[in-house]
């Protein structure tokens, strides 16, 4: 009995022996890095283009990316106690810590993958690798215009990921998306409800949030996602208040099936519900996208599959 006692206490003290190895491993070593591809991209110069590339910049990246003073040098958008660490948005000014350091190409290629210039993963935030090649030029265009929220700044921030993180990034839990090469199309706005679901999946990302969680979304094939668009993922807000995300289904009673088109087009532009409350600052305020975007996106909502309540209370 002694010996055994003796031989799983030498077998206990091994297995804790390669477990600090490990960790100390995935704490301290170099995250991985993949190859750099600078991709064939258009990028147009007419003003509609830069202004259709404004306009899903203010939607959808500057949420992130605006500081306090106005200008897309970046802010933290999660707190070093959070799951995944401290993580920053970048830079995307006009200097040399933001994105001059890019291409068109290789800014092109970090959008549809996710690896920066350095080979290093940026992590699963700003993953565009369905929207049409026109609109991520028109994005890219934006991004090089003269616009007053892209005056240089000289911000430069460290994200530092938690331990958890750091093990789901070396063990490919978390790694870039493919790039297949291919020509990507939107669909034509004369077909509402697919131009809706482009929308919504493609350009503005809602169903990301609006679904069951960030961690089960289904980047390529969003419907794969858990609870599409039936809400329940915890969402922080400005202040890092996490609500939970609201049902965008037509369910009758826990989503939006007796809305109208005007209150939906007031929540989404305006951040007012229907009994006049606001919505939660977790929730961008869409006021750039013109009627036909949200009658698109309206008509494609009402062909989601209607689902039921989500596990906690949330702001609808």
């Amino acid at each position: 009995m002694k010996k055994f006692i003796k031989i799983a206490g030498v077998g206990l003290t091994i297995l804790a022996l390669v477990i600090a190895g490990v960790l100390t491993w995935v704490n301290l070593s170099s995250l991985p890095t993949y190859p750099v591809q600078a991709i064939d991209i258009q990028v147009p110069k007419d003003s509609l283009s830069i202004a259709k590339g404004r306009k899903i910049a203010e939607t959808v990246c500057a949420y992130c990316h605006r500081s306090e003073n106005g200008v897309l040098d970046g802010r933290m958008f999660t707190k070093p106690d959070s799951d995944f660490g401290e993580i920053w948005a970048g830079n995307l000014t006009h200097h040399a810590n933001g994105l001059n350091r890019y291409s068109d190409g290789e800014l092109a290629y970090l959008l549809r993958t996710g690896i920066k210039r350095d080979g290093k993963f940026l992590g699963p935030f700003m993953l565009f690798p369905t929207m049409s090649d026109k609109d991520l030029g028109s994005l890219i265009a934006y991004l090089r215009s003269d616009a007053p929220s892209l005056q240089a700044s000289e911000a430069v921030h460290t994200t530092n990921y938690s331990l958890l993180a750091k093990a789901l990034m070396k063990f490919g839990a978390l790694k870039p998306m493919t790039y297949e090469g291919k020509a990507v199309e939107a669909p034509s706005n004369t077909n509402k409800v697919a131009y809706g679901r482009y929308l919504a999946t493609s350009n503005y990302m809602c169903y990301e949030c609006h679904s069951g969680s960030f961690e089960t979304n289904d980047v390529l094939v969003p419907e794969n996602s858990v609870r599409y668009f039936g809400g329940g993922s915890p969402v922080d807000d400005m202040d890092f208040n996490i609500i939970t995300s609201p049902n965008l289904t037509p369910h009758p009673e826990h989503g939006i099936g007796q809305w109208t088109y005007e209150q939906f087009k007031m929540a989404v532009t305006s951040g007012i519900r229907p009994d006049g409350r606001a919505l939660s600052t977790a929730m961008p305020r869409f006021a750039l996208l013109d009627d036909a975007e949200l009658d698109a996106i309206w008509a494609y909502l009402k062909t989601v599959p209607p689902l039921g309540p989500v596990t906690a209370k949330a702001e609808n």
